[in-house]
């Protein structure tokens, strides 16, 4: 393994500056100490190719490894079809499917996106563990990233916590909505405590979304929706609370007979990525039934 090379199990760290130790070096770029003690634990962070104690001193321009030793998945490979957006070392991009659960749960211990990646990853000799960057509902359709190493996750997780990565989803709700954008800054909790429903309250932990309209139609509307927090159900409990729920939405809403699901797509994603803090984009196009709900919107029938 060529330890002063980019690959798929080793990242590259360049010392900024002299008189400063290798752990320090890659504290620079972010790695948290619970990453830092697991690579020095396993020997694998590198000083220009060399294994090296981490308090050793660097110059301007050396070269600081760490490697990410293959890895063992557990999770049943289905041959669940995938539309992958995007691929490189760090991050596997998905256009998720509305009616798929993300991953394995009690209820849904096969069928899911984990078991359609071990399949891929099996298939295709990636010896990596799954790990989400974000999650989506069941019901939620859109752009869904998965990191293929501890770093990248660690990396993509940082921007999530800090609310620095750019969410934008389109939402088709009931009702005229009357401005044509507006911010809902508005506290949310949990209805009760084995209820998964959750609602505006005065105690409740932040949660900021912006909304602005792209499309009026008789008695609906199309949203597109940013969030600034990443709350559960932050969408659909702020667009209820406005008097405008997500068409579909048979937590907040009422079932619909023209989609199956509630009408949230998540469209767009902007970050930085984890290995080369590069700016990247995401962006999917609307899934057929929400095209097809809109289309019948635009017609006589009423929702």
């Amino acid at each position: 393994m060529d330890l002063l090379k980019e690959s798929e199990n080793v990242v590259l760290f360049k010392a900024k500056c002299d008189d400063i130790t290798v752990e320090e070096v890659l504290l620079s770029y972010n790695i948290s100490g619970r990453l830092f003690r697991r690579l020095k634990r396993e020997k694998s962070i590198y000083l220009n190719g060399k294994a090296v104690k981490t308090k050793e001193k660097v110059k301007l321009g050396d070269i600081v490894s760490i490697v990410m030793e293959d890895e063992i998945d557990n999770t049943l490979p289905q041959d669940i079809p995938l539309s992958i957006v995007y691929e490189d070392y760090d991050l596997l991009v998905i256009n998720k499917e509305p009616n798929i659960v993300v991953h394995p749960t009690k209820s849904h211990l096969e069928g899911t996106i984990s078991n359609g990646i071990s399949y891929y990853y099996k298939k295709n000799n990636i010896k990596k563990k799954i790990r989400f960057v974000n999650r989506l509902d069941m019901d939620t359709s859109g752009v869904l990233i998965v990191a293929k190493n501890s770093f990248s996750h660690q990396q993509m997780a940082i921007q999530f916590e800090e609310n620095s990565v750019e969410k934008k989803y389109l939402a088709l709700v009931e009702g005229i909505v009357e401005m044509d954008e507006d911010i809902i800054d508005l506290p949310l909790g949990r209805e009760e405590d084995k209820s998964i429903k959750k609602v505006v309250m005065e105690d409740g932990k932040k949660a900021k979304t912006r909304y602005r309209v792209v499309e009026r139609y008789k008695d609906a509307t199309l949203l597109e929706v940013q969030i600034y927090t990443g709350r559960s159900h932050q969408i659909r409990v702020h667009l209820e609370h406005i008097g405008h729920p997500i068409i579909g939405d048979v937590l907040y809403n009422r079932p619909s007979p023209f989609i199956d699901r509630q009408a949230l797509h998540a469209y767009y994603i902007g970050a930085k990525h984890p290995r080369t803090n590069e700016r990247i984009e995401f962006q999917v196009p609307l899934p057929e039934d929400m095209k097809n709900l809109i289309e019948r919107l635009k017609g006589p029938e009423t929702i």
